[in-house]
């Protein structure tokens, strides 16, 4: 019997041991090996078999199913740690939603904020009926969900053919329906395929081709794009003459204009004007326009005494302000053009107040209109400083990125025409003035002067590699403003140039480009179909299921079209879904306000100024602290900064005891109306097994759901 004991016991250490560690620090590090005298009961007559084949197997198949239940105990550990991490998330949710609820207020409380607070004035009745037409779909859809339910469960399943099946079923079977509901049911179907479906699908058709239409359109952009890239195209510059870049000697030094219009920028001010009283070139040679059309007084006193800090620094610059505030930024651009001075000048460099370009831009730029009349616009492309800050502004690098990199790149080398950008452009003066000058009947002022400007036969230069930083809006409620003033005012536009567009002495190709793809596609055609083809028709399709959408409309397109979109920024890959959503959730807002610009309502008209942040200042100014004024000569005649800082206190003051009624968060009813409307559609798309649009439904609702609670970029009070 010894020996046997010997060989059980030189077994015990034989193999490889498992060694399983646990997450929670409570829990022990454990070793399994193979049984011990404790685990086995042996009797007198059982020692004698412990080496027979069968009780080897056996003794494997315990220590097997010892080892294997410690690994799913380390696997339910994973799983629980998962589900509780789930679970903060989901109760972080849900927090975060029901204050967004408890201390929100909808978008139809802030009509009494004014055009700069709130949000922006529409015709009353105009967004009444674009939101009942919204709320009426929605309930439309609660009261069809229950009906599909119910009929489900009763046995009615009729899908794409259901027309011919029902046809049938009634004549084969014409007492077989029986109860009221059977007879309502029946009846729907027959409504639905006769006088919905056909409708219905027609729409969905014309829809579709548009689609179509528009990706063949932005396919063809970025082949262009591509071609650029492959053949490294860019537009010719004569370096006959020009500054030497080490000595600075000689060369084009024509006299600039440099402006800096300004409405409110109470954040950002110091760092434009910095940016651009440190430009390299010749300071007899460009003069500053700080146009500052703030009606705060306090703002107004401290972009004074700022612009007379750098007057004392030997800056060439000036500061205006309007007393007549009409026109918004066209106005303002159109009252500085009227001084008697600008007539000694060529050129003229335009900047937003978040603009800060680098100390070469004019050196990069000017030199473009050397021995080229022809040329009346030099476009650089933008560069953000907080495209990583959130993931709203994410996603807003994406859209632009491939608007600079693709659509004005192209658009420059081989038709030599796209929208000016409205900053970070330089414009010969006569060209300005030969196009007619600013006018104040849109607010889109910038791609009015382009389209004018391109109606004359000027030539357009778009550099992708000169880059002016600038900063984007990190709330929803900014962003949205933007956009709905950026879709309203080119439709407005394109009812006031399309009799000039058809007169105007330019190819027919041109003319084309202009009426076609530039204004109706890109800006009429794109919000159109994106609301109403999956906002609208896609969930009442599945109400009414033979009218349908294929797979390759709901998810094989928009995929490809998101992917050509995100090429220009790769490192935003990742977001190429939460991209694709956001979108199609911006089609609200941008539908509303091309029908706004379209039919001339009331807030085509409204200009918001878009709320900065200051972020600019943290980037690549830091390097121009030093040789920023440090303060005012002796004797200086500077304006009284204690009065100033008196008058800011008073502010202060005020804003205290009335933030009590301005901190709230916004609850937009119209994004949160078609959540619920995706949401429902959702859940009827399980009762037919529709995969791929349930998935759709359900993830463009969520992502309603979020951008309604406004839960996407940062809060505004």
């Amino acid at each position: 019997m010894a020996p046997s004991f010997d060989w059980w016991s030189k077994e015990v250490h034989k193999g490889t041991p498992v060694v399983v560690k646990m997450e929670n620090p409570n829990w022990s590090m454990v070793e399994l090996e193979g049984p011990t005298d404790d685990d086995l009961f042996i009797g007198e007559g059982v020692v004698a078999s412990l080496d027979s084949p069968d009780h080897r197997r056996h003794r494997l198949r315990n220590k097997n199913a010892k080892q294997l239940t410690w690994v799913l105990l380390l696997k339910a550990h994973r799983a629980a740690g998962c589900l509780a991490s789930i679970a903060a998330a989901a109760m972080s949710l849900s927090s975060a939603v029901h204050r967004r609820v408890s201390s929100g207020r909808t978008d139809a409380d802030l009509e009494d904020e004014g055009s700069l607070g709130g949000r922006e004035k529409e015709n009353p009745n105009v967004k009444s009926r674009f939101y009942s037409c919204i709320k009426v779909f929605l309930w439309l859809s609660v009261v069809l969900l229950g009906f599909e339910v119910a009929a489900y469960f009763k046995g009615w399943h009729f899908g794409v053919s259901s027309g011919l099946e029902l046809q049938k079923y009634l004549l084969d079977s014409p007492l077989v329906v029986k109860g009221v509901f059977d007879w309502i049911y029946s009846r729907w179907v027959m409504i639905r395929v006769e006088y919905l479906a056909p409708p219905l699908q027609f729409l969905a058709n014309v829809c579709i081709v548009l689609f179509l239409i528009q990706s063949i359109d932005r396919l063809v952009l970025c082949l262009g794009c591509f071609w650029i890239k492959f053949k490294k195209i860019k537009p010719e510059l004569n370096q006959d003459g020009l500054t030497d870049p080490e000595s600075g000697q000689g060369g084009f030094f024509p006299m600039v204009l440099v402006q800096i219009p300004m409405c409110n920028e109470k954040e950002v001010y110091q760092q434009s004007i910095a940016a651009v009283c440190n430009l390299d070139w010749p300071k007899s040679n460009f003069l500053i326009q700080v146009l500052d059309d703030s009606d705060d007084p306090v703002i107004r006193l401290l972009i004074k005494e700022e612009v007379h800090r750098w007057q004392q620094e030997g800056a060439n610059i000036v500061y205006r302000n309007r007393v007549i505030r009409d026109g918004y930024k066209a106005g303002n651009l159109k009252s500085a053009m009227n001084c008697s001075y600008v007539k000694d000048y060529e050129f003229v460099a335009i900047f937003d107040a978040d603009f800060q370009p680098t100390p070469d831009f004019l050196k990069r730029t000017v030199p473009y209109f050397k021995d080229n009349d022809e040329i009346g616009l030099v476009q650089a492309r933008w560069s953000f400083v907080n495209k990583d800050e959130n993931l709203l502004t994410r996603l807003q690098n994406i859209n632009l990125a491939f608007h600079f990199e693709v659509e004005q790149q192209v658009n420059g080398i081989f038709i030599n025409f796209f929208g000016f950008n409205g900053t970070a452009g330089v414009w010969r003066i006569k060209a300005l003035e030969d196009s007619g000058g600013w006018l104040e009947r849109t607010t889109v002022e910038d791609m009015d002067i382009a389209v004018r400007a391109h109606l004359k036969g000027w030539k357009f230069i778009f550099l992708n590699d000169v880059e002016c930083q600038c900063e984007l809006p990190e709330s929803y409620e900014a962003y949205r403003k933007q956009q709905h003033r950026w879709h309203s005012g080119p439709m407005q536009l394109f009812r006031l140039c399309l009799p000039a567009i058809i007169k105007a002495e330019i190819s027919a190709w041109k003319k084309f480009n202009l009426i076609f793809l530039f204004f109706l596609l890109r800006k009429l055609i794109l919000p159109f179909y994106s609301f109403t083809l999956f906002c609208i028709i896609l969930p009442m399709t599945m109400f009414v299921p033979e009218a349908e959408l294929p797979a390759w409309v709901v998810c094989y397109i928009p995929a490809t079209m998101s992917f050509l979109n995100i090429l220009p920024a790769p490192k935003a890959f990742p977001f190429i879904v939460p991209y694709l959503l956001f979108e199609n959730t911006m089609s609200v807002t941008k539908f509303n306000a091309m029908i706004s610009g379209l039919f001339q309502l009331g807030s085509a008209y409204e200009w918001v100024v878009t709320k900065k942040s200051g972020r600019s200042s943290e980037g690549d100014l830091l390097a121009l602290v030093e040789k920023e004024p440090k303060g005012h000569h002796k004797g200086s005649s500077a304006p009284d900064l204690e009065e100033i800082k008196e008058e800011i206190r008073q502010q202060e003051q005020k804003a205290q005891k009335a933030s009590w009624k301005r901190k709230h968060n916004r609850i937009y009813m119209k994004e949160l109306s078609l959540a619920f409307l995706l949401l429902t559609a959702s859940a009827r798309s399980l009762l037919s097994a529709q995969g791929i649009h349930f998935y759709f439904l359900l993830f463009q609702g969520v992502s309603f759901l979020l951008v309604g609670l406004d839960l996407i970029g940062e809060q505004v009070e």
